[in-house]
């Protein structure tokens, strides 16, 4: 998502970079900027409304010639632009000569996502983040979650990290995929799992092992933040907390990385079945 920036025109010597068209920066303020060349591409392939997308000027090559093509065929807008102006459009510096606007990400309903699921015939397993900060860990988060079957996230709206640029590009394209709940109190849509017969297990340092808990049946997994962990009130709300070993010298794991051992545990299990 492009947040709004100061575009005040400064003298020629003090630019530090070419500006863009006044029509490119309005585009990107108005909607959410995809960047790279793999989230692009994701979105193309997931048939994604994409309003435009601008590829650097010049020999387009590998799979910038691929986006370009699958564009065309969807009947995009494209525009080539230089690679000074797809830096100045940037939010994450790391565009790989794309970038695509899109309309504003459109967040998942909890109880929409249970209703597919049961129209599915299938067990619910969601995640819960309890105030993520870091963009790079919720979109590693979410392409884990996306590759082991999790049904949707649910973050809260205020103090925590929604779907941006940065997380987009983390995600590899799998936040095009993964439906998001973002919801005014967390403390709720935990009462209304619990409510619909979903269990709900809270990562805890002072948790059981999570490979002697019961990860069967419906579940919702709770990843507290990178500081604190899951808050006192959540936590108080879970059915059980659970943990991972932790053998060598540190004791504790990237939010991220014990979001993804806690998530194909529960694969593990269904596997077992």
């Amino acid at each position: 998502m492009k947040n709004k920036k100061n575009y005040k025109r400064q003298r020629p010597e003090q630019q530090a970079q070419p500006q863009v068209n006044s029509e490119y920066m309005r585009e990107a303020e108005a909607d959410n900027l995809y960047e790279g060349r793999h989230a692009v591409m994701e979105l193309l392939n997931a048939e994604k409304t994409i309003h435009r997308i601008f590829i650097k000027q010049g020999e387009v090559d590998g799979s910038l010639r691929v986006i370009l093509a699958k564009a065309k065929e969807h009947g995009i807008v494209i525009a080539q632009i230089s690679k000074d102006k797809l830096d100045a459009m940037s939010e994450t510096g790391r565009h790989q000569g794309v970038i695509a606007l899109c309309p504003p990400f459109e967040y998942a309903n909890l109880t929409q996502v249970l209703v597919d699921c049961t129209r599915a015939g299938e067990t619910p397993f969601l995640l819960v983040l309890d105030k993520i900060f870091d963009p790079h860990n919720f979109g590693a988060i979410i392409r884990t979650a996306l590759a082991s079957g999790v049904h949707g996230i649910i973050i809260p709206k205020r103090r925590a990290v929604g779907i941006t640029a940065a997380v987009v590009r983390a995600s590899a394209g799998a936040a095009g995929h993964m439906p998001i709940i973002r919801v005014s109190n967390i403390a709720q849509a935990v009462d209304a799992m619990k409510k619909a017969g979903i269990w709900i297990a809270g990562a805890d340092m002072d948790g059981q092992n999570v490979y002697s808990a019961n990860m069967t049946g419906p579940i919702a997994i709770v990843i507290g933040n990178e500081a604190e962990g899951v808050s006192r009130l959540i936590k108080d709300k879970c059915d059980f907390l659970v943990s991972l070993p932790m053998v060598g010298a540190i004791g504790s794991l990237n939010a991220s990385v014990a979001a993804g051992v806690l998530m194909y545990e529960v694969v593990r299990r269904r596997e077992m079945k």
